[in-house]
């Protein structure tokens, strides 16, 4: 009887170290490519945008490029253009205020390293530089921020 019992305890060990084996093998997933990381940054800005406080905008485009740029266009419906733009190389941190249905997202660069300008503005065309780029969203989990940072970072020193 107490060699059966040990036979049992000795197939339960083995089969929970072939599923815990199994779980790891099949959980491990490879680092993912940089054309992986930029097409999935891309797809979490584009759904993260929340364009909903800017009633007379009519498109808008919100891209992190192949060389590491970070891109914000946004026409309005009276024709007028609002351009962000930086280089990552120049990022230096990311901010979040709201909660996870909708907030601003704070990119921050070195300093006046954000291009701003405008076009078909009725009062001005401005041509200048800004330190903050703040970006309205919408169900930004903890997680996904998380991860759009450590993309971000590793642009940033991509290009160092």
């Amino acid at each position: 009887m107490i060699k059966s019992v040990l036979q049992k305890t000795k197939k339960l060990y083995f089969l929970g170290a072939i599923v815990l084996l199994a779980i790891v093998h099949f959980s491990f997933k490879p680092a993912m490519t940089e054309q992986e990381m930029l097409t999935w940054s891309n797809k979490c800005l584009t759904e993260s945008y929340d364009p909903s406080g800017q009633v007379k905008l009519k498109k808008w485009e919100l891209v992190l490029t192949d060389d590491a740029f970070i891109r914000l266009r946004k026409t309005y419906t009276n024709g007028k253009q609002e351009y962000f733009s930086f280089q990552l190389h120049r990022f230096t941190d990311m901010d979040y205020m709201g909660s996870t249905v909708n907030g601003t997202l704070q990119l921050k660069a070195v300093a006046d390293d954000i291009i701003v300008q405008t076009y078909n503005d009725p009062r001005e065309d401005i041509d200048t530089m800004a330190t903050q780029l703040n970006i309205p969203v919408k169900n930004m989990e903890p997680e996904r921020l998380d991860s759009l940072q450590m993309v971000l970072n590793y642009f940033k020193n991509k290009g160092l």
